[in-house]
């Protein structure tokens, strides 16, 4: 990947629906240049997909927040199988450093994000959590 390439994800990402003129004008290419280059990105597995996201989608959880955790041992797929198995658990990533997983969590109302988290670190094997909320979201989908 290039810095051409680079640079079209940029802005896809900020705008997936953006014409290929529009792409072309910004990047400097040929029309030509950016349907290939996009087309190659999509072979290759770099581009996986597109998507949009909804007004509705960002008003889905009024109340949203990202938990650290700890395991303790070798409990990390145990606990990954049931973060997976609760509605308001949106996403679940493993990590380096200080913690082992971040969990995004998403819900209605601040005592539904309570209940969850009190629920989460009751799970056997998680040794220490940290929970922070997320506020306000200045960049989204990519």
């Amino acid at each position: 990947m290039d810095d051409t390439d680079r640079k079209l994800i940029s802005a896809l990402r900020h705008d997936a629906r953006a014409s290929l003129s529009d792409l072309a004008l910004t990047l400097g290419v040929s029309r030509t240049t950016v349907r290939g280059r996009i087309e190659r990105l999509k072979q290759s597995g770099e581009i996986v997909g597109f998507s949009v996201v909804l007004r509705g989608d960002a008003a889905r959880d009024p109340v949203r927040g990202l938990m650290m955790i700890g395991i303790e041992g070798r409990g990390a797929d145990r606990i990954i199988r049931q973060l997976n198995g609760l509605s308001a658990v949106r996403a679940v990533h493993t990590t380096n450093g200080r913690w082992d997983l971040i969990v995004e969590i998403g819900t209605d109302t601040l005592e539904a994000l309570d209940e969850t988290l009190t629920r989460i670190r009751k799970f056997d094997g998680i040794a220490s959590s940290e929970t922070s909320l997320l506020l306000n979201t200045r960049k989204s989908g990519g």
